[in-house]
């Protein structure tokens, strides 16, 4: 039987998933309260927050991005499912997020809006 893929959603340091795509990991997917970063039930979080929920700057969410791209690389018995973190409460927009995903493994599925922000092809065409 084909394993869900794991639910990569923007996250905040404090792991208080309470709102987008967060609160529906929480709900949904055991994302466990308290973990900001990395692999908690079948969800893996990025930060796109601190600990006063306020949004990182770009650079620093580079860094949990390459972290993660690293473990998805290292994991390729597994499929990440990574919505566009960062895109939501975070602020920022597609083409501010989507280049950071430019070298992902093939095991991550990058959202229609990151694709298109990176000018490849959405799903379906």
């Amino acid at each position: 039987m084909a394993r869900n893929p794991v639910f990569v959603f923007g996250s905040n340091l404090a792991g208080i998933h309470a709102g987008g795509a967060a609160r529906w990991a929480h709900d949904n997917r055991d994302a466990e309260w308290g973990v900001g970063f990395g692999l908690t039930g079948t969800a893996f979080a990025i930060p796109t927050k601190d600990w006063d929920i306020e949004t990182l700057p770009l650079p620093e969410i580079q860094k949990y991005v390459r972290r993660f791209l690293k473990f998805a690389a290292a994991r390729p018995d597994l499929t990440f499912q990574l919505t566009p973190i960062g895109c939501g409460l975070a602020g920022y927009t597609p083409a501010d997020i989507a280049p950071m995903f430019r070298d992902a493994s093939a095991n991550v599925m990058l959202p229609d809006e990151f694709k298109a922000a990176l000018g490849q092809q959405g799903a379906g065409e």
